[in-house]
């Protein structure tokens, strides 16, 4: 064996043998349409896109004590939970109205007469994955297609996945690529979205009637809120219900189940478009930044119409924290600043 071959070889074997050991595992399941995310040898998350839904969604979320705080349904109903919008599973990013176009609401459950109107996205192909000790990452790409079969976007993702300071990271760093002019008009309905577990639900909410920008109605029932403890804070010290349509740098969700205290936290990054975010937080259970909808949040402010002319690109970083404790202001304004100086 010659020694460059001998080289190689051994170099492959410390690979393998270090990815053998990683704590923040990722591994590829293509037959099963997912990669999975363990840290320390526990399931953290896995990237999906299944037959049943319109674009990739990381589900479930899971916090480091071993808490899922995404809702199950529609991929794993469970029992007492609410069944709106079959379109809100795991996380997600897309988006209510490109080129006419609403990629947000799409889902097995439109009607076929509507079906010209939606958009889905679809991943393409795995990059690459890579684990390690302390993060591991995943580099996949998709394209995002009308409802009359045009290619209009394409979508390239690094999730890097991370433990730290006991909590687990996702780092989402989304580029899309104009295939073909692409306007991202106005709208309630984006970007980055999480559909939360039940106990995080807010206690007020009582359900009702939600519009999406077209005036179509989707109906959030009265539901059992007795074990809902969920509320959210942003960095501009707002709470509660009245976070919705409010901007901010980050904002967390708290609530406690079994007597044990979990936070998701969503940080925008300086760089973004329409920085800082909206949040689009409701009461029953989505938890959505939405850095495109100025008018639609605030009357007062204009038309926010985001275009990439063909050929061109735009990238959104986004930080999403798990922790199961509750997540103070300082912790979250020395992340914050942590992710700025980092991307």
């Amino acid at each position: 064996m010659s020694k460059a071959l001998r080289l190689g070889v051994a170099a492959l074997s410390m690979g393998m043998a270090l990815a053998a050991h990683a704590q923040v595992k990722v591994t590829s399941n293509e037959a099963q349409r997912r990669v999975d995310v363990t840290i320390d040898g526990q399931r953290f998350t896995s990237y999906m896109w299944p037959t049943s839904l319109e674009k990739p969604v990381l589900y479930p979320l899971i916090a480091p004590d071993g808490t899922t705080v995404s809702r199950g349904y529609p991929l794993e109903p469970r029992d007492k939970e609410r069944v709106d919008h079959p379109h809100h599973a795991g996380m997600w990013f897309n988006y209510g109205n490109v080129n006419g176009f609403d990629f947000w609401n799409n889902s097995d459950a439109i009607k076929p007469e509507q079906k010209p109107k939606m958009g889905s996205i679809k991943m393409d192909k795995i990059v690459s994955t890579k684990s390690g000790k302390d993060k591991g990452e995943l580099v996949v790409e998709s394209t995002w297609t009308t409802g009359t079969g045009v290619d209009i976007l394409k979508e390239t993702d690094r999730f890097v996945f991370s433990k730290r300071n006991g909590a687990r990271v996702i780092d989402r760093v989304t580029t899309l690529k104009a295939l073909d002019k692409a306007v991202f008009n106005d709208d309630k309905e984006g970007v980055l979205g999480i559909r939360v577990a039940s106990f995080l639900e807010s206690p007020t909410e009582k359900g009702g009637i939600f519009m999406d920008a077209a005036g179509n109605p989707t109906k959030v029932a009265d539901a059992d809120t007795s074990k809902a403890t969920g509320v959210y804070r942003t960095s501009e010290g707002i709470e509660g219900d009245k976070v919705w349509s409010t901007r901010g740098k980050w904002c967390t969700l708290t609530g406690t189940t079994d007597g044990k205290t979990e936070t998701i936290a969503i940080l925008d990054h300086t760089g973004n478009p329409g920085y800082p975010t909206y949040w689009h937080a409701r009461g029953y259970g989505l938890f959505a930044a939405n850095p495109l909808g100025d008018h639609i949040f605030d009357p007062k402010a204009k038309e926010h119409k985001m275009t990439i002319e063909k050929g061109g690109s735009v990238t959104f970083k986004y930080r999403v924290l798990f922790y199961s404790h509750a997540a103070g202001a300082d912790e979250m304004n020395k992340e914050s600043a942590k992710f700025d100086a980092e991307y």
